[in-house]
């Protein structure tokens, strides 16, 4: 009886996906050959580190970098955060968490004409300044801050 379940539940999830696969839309393998894993950047212990490992070494302040983020989070444990660029030919977005125990949270990249815009929910164990950093296709690279005040911490505080 087990077997003949995981069997139908495995059939169920191949058969919602063989149209992805179909078309070309989902390419298995293709997401981690395309970039590979920055273990270093996101095990870094703190944003000047992580950055380091990412090849970032200064960024300008811009106010064309959006932060849309609570002034206080009730809860640091799901602290919704959405980032976006109105800089032209916006190539990634990387959000980091300065006082976390691993600052960097998210590196969206971005290909062609795609908006760049990312929603992202993070953990935070203590009220901290978060930062946006975008990087555009001429080597440029663009920060925002923005202060979010946590009155209970979600990292085990």
């Amino acid at each position: 009886m087990e077997l003949r379940r995981k069997f139908l539940k495995g059939g169920a999830s191949a058969a919602l996906l063989a149209p992805l696969l179909g078309t070309g839309l989902l390419v298995p393998g293709r997401a981690w050959a395309a970039n590979e894993w920055k273990r270093n950047a996101f095990t870094a212990r703190s944003s000047a580190d992580a950055l380091k490992n990412l090849g970032i070494a200064a960024a300008m302040e811009s106010r064309d970098v959006v932060i849309n983020a609570p002034e206080i989070a009730e809860n640091g444990a799901k602290v919704e955060v959405e980032i976006s660029s109105k800089l032209p030919n916006t190539r990634s977005l990387l959000l980091l968490a300065d006082k976390n125990p691993m600052p960097l949270c998210a590196e969206i990249n971005f290909a062609g004409a795609a908006l760049p815009y990312a929603k992202v929910q993070l953990k935070m164990a203590e009220t901290m300044r978060i930062r946006a950093i975008v990087r555009t296709a001429d080597g440029k690279t663009h920060v925002a801050f923005r202060e979010i005040k946590v009155t209970l911490g979600g990292c085990g505080g």
